[in-house]
């Protein structure tokens, strides 16, 4: 098969292996960073330019789109999608999962668990917030962040009131969520591939941060799930459409909680952690159901 990579960095260790990875099962597989790409939107013969040349022949596309060029890397994957090349992931399932608010409505619709969470912009009235989640601590995120930054937590009801007036200040879009206390400092990280929990590791942030995101300096290690945990964490991939994404967890005192999902999940943690050859199965996963006709959205939305 004939595999486009979708990342802006080659070099990362989540690039590297997925290129060995289908390189090792006998595909050409291309690096292509998708913000050096034209979108050629002609009538019926939709095309993509990259250095020169035009992009042919692909059998599969593997998106690995960051968080701060989502708009444009979609509109490429979305051309590949009109050129009848599969993606493993879809363009409107990342455009959903990368918007937390529309990615926490439809999780609550279905009925997922979720921590108890309030969405504002205007925050002038910062104590009314907290009255809806009945009082600090409470963490406070932008909603445009991403690996742990501008998440903060909001220790006492004077502290949190502070840092969501200080937020609104930047006129941000910001989500305040209950402290899940009894979570200790750790989330769980499940790498969903195909409708199945493939990998699990458990994340303990560093001493005095109750971040757990590993780029935040959070330590892994491997961690055996409840069957209630793994059907969450399916069934947050299915209500996104993602074919294979993260679903960050929390252990609450009521189940299972979904932090995020994750269309792009970095894939050096859960590897060196639990062992298992994410990268191998996700392209095992394109060799069973890579098809012109498998896309559902086909470029429309």
């Amino acid at each position: 098969m004939k595999l486009a990579l979708l990342c802006r960095n080659a070099n990362l260790y989540s690039h590297k292996r997925l290129v060995e990875a289908g390189e090792e099962r006998g595909h050409e597989v291309h690096v292509i960073d998708h913000l050096r790409c034209y979108i050629n939107i002609s009538s019926h013969r939709p095309s993509i330019q990259y250095k020169g040349e035009q992009l042919k022949g692909f059998d599969a596309v593997i998106p690995r789109i960051g968080a701060s060029v989502t708009f444009f890397g979609t509109a490429v994957v979305r051309q590949f999608e009109m050129m009848k090349v599969y993606p493993l992931n879809e363009s409107q399932a990342i455009s959903r999962s990368r918007d937390k608010l529309r990615s926490l409505q439809l999780l609550a619709r279905d009925g997922v668990g979720l921590p108890v969470s309030v969405f504002a912009h205007r925050t002038g009235q910062a104590s009314d917030v907290l009255d809806m989640l009945g009082g600090a601590p409470v963490v406070i995120k932008l909603l445009e962040g991403t690996q742990g930054i501008g998440v903060v937590l909001g220790e006492t009801k004077s502290s949190a009131e502070s840092i969501i007036q200080a937020f609104g200040g930047l006129k941000a879009n910001i989500l305040v969520q209950e402290f899940i206390k009894e979570a200790g400092g750790q989330d769980i990280r499940c790498l969903v591939v195909g409708g199945r929990v493939i990998a699990a590791m458990a994340r303990t942030g560093k001493e005095g941060d109750f971040r757990s995101n590993l780029h935040q300096g959070g330590s892994a290690e491997r961690i055996r799930i409840t069957p209630e945990e793994r059907t969450t964490a399916v069934r947050a991939a299915k209500i996104m459409g993602l074919n294979a994404c993260g679903v960050d967890l929390l252990r609450s005192n009521h189940g299972p909680v979904v932090m995020e999902v994750n269309s792009s999940p970095g894939l050096e943690g859960v590897e060196k952690a639990t062992g298992i050859n994410v990268a191998g199965q996700i392209i095992e996963f394109i060799e069973k159901n890579a098809s012109p006709k498998r896309t559902r959205t086909r470029g429309k939305g």
